[in-house]
């Protein structure tokens, strides 16, 4: 039911949603949503210990790791203290102000899993296409003033289209689509003209989702040229192994991205249940799958985590077996 009469932000409340259809179910839903969480928490929680705990392993690809974990960490505090409230304890209403600060962070520490994995990949050319050089180009300093970098840069980037839209008034329904707030679903409900704040925003969209990728691209073909022209077969599967890791990470952020795109150009028509279920999963696997990734396939986080979470006894009979 549409409202007729204009409401400024101050005095605005937005209604989050569920999932349609299955109010009655939600205690019984928050059980794989709460799973999720604890697995992401005490997943990237792992990986930051090990990495902060091991001297070995203090080495640039192991920080940009750190980031990466950090931004998963972020991730999954933004959306979780709003999905848990509405399904534990069906709190839906939340303000202006409090759905303007979680789309900021939803979206900034969305982008910026995508900005850490640009640099990943530019970690990977630079330790694959410039052995020797590796220590002397990535430096303590160059890795802080990156690591820096990629935060301006979703940052500030997020905050103009948020600001743009806290100025707009809101007079239609104010029952947002999803759990959690975000830029598209609060822009849907202004009554005054949003062009402008839609093209800023497909240029955030383009400058980071479709730019990354492209250069995330460009870093393995260069990989590839460099390694097929003086590598073995030997060494062109120890390569691969080595890349292994963060070529399954920036799967399992752009396939959620692609098909929640996908959705939303051409599946208007769809059930919400289809939207809400690639928003989550768009949001909510990378933070859990991406430290199982590295602890199963990256061998020094693999034999961290199991020092962290194996008695010492067993890790030490481990050791030698191996």
């Amino acid at each position: 039911m549409l409202c007729c009469s204009k409401t400024s932000s101050s005095q605005l409340t937005f209604i989050l949603t569920g999932v349609p259809g299955l109010e009655a179910a939600h205690i019984w839903l928050s059980i794989p949503f709460t799973c999720i969480y604890v697995v992401a928490l005490v997943g990237n929680c792992t990986i930051l210990f090990v990495i902060g705990t091991d001297p070995s392993l203090h080495e640039p690809m192991y920080s940009f790791l750190s980031m990466l974990a950090i931004t998963d960490l972020g991730l999954s505090l933004s959306t979780m203290p709003t999905v848990m409230g509405v399904f534990w304890a069906n709190h839906r209403e939340i303000s202006f102000d409090a759905c303007f600060a979680q789309g900021y962070f939803v979206h900034s520490f969305s982008f910026m899993e995508s900005s850490v994995l640009l640099a990943m990949a530019f970690d990977r050319y630079v330790a694959i296409c410039y052995p020797l050089r590796y220590a002397s180009i990535l430096t303590s300093t160059r890795i802080a003033k990156i690591g820096l970098a990629v935060m301006c840069r979703c940052l500030l980037g997020v905050l103009p289209s948020l600001l743009l839209l806290r100025r707009l008034p809101f007079c239609r329904s104010h029952v947002l689509s999803h759990s959690y707030c975000l830029h598209q679903d609060m822009i849907k409900l202004a009554c005054a003209d949003v062009t402008f704040n839609s093209l800023y925003s497909l240029v955030v969209v383009i400058l980071v989702v479709v730019l990354d990728p492209l250069l995330i691209v460009l870093s393995y073909m260069l990989i590839a040229k460099a390694v097929v022209s003086i590598a073995s077969p030997e060494e062109h599967l120890k390569v691969f192994n080595s890349c292994l890791s963060h070529i399954l990470a920036v799967l399992v952020l752009y396939i959620p991205m692609a098909g929640l795109s996908m959705v939303h150009r051409f599946g208007k028509h769809a059930s919400p249940l289809v939207h809400i279920l690639m928003a989550n999963i768009y949001l909510m696997v990378p933070p859990v799958l991406n430290p199982i990734i590295y602890s199963i396939k990256a061998k020094q986080i693999h034999r961290g985590v199991l020092r962290v979470l194996t008695p010492k006894r067993f890790f030490s009979l481990w050791q030698h077996g191996t």
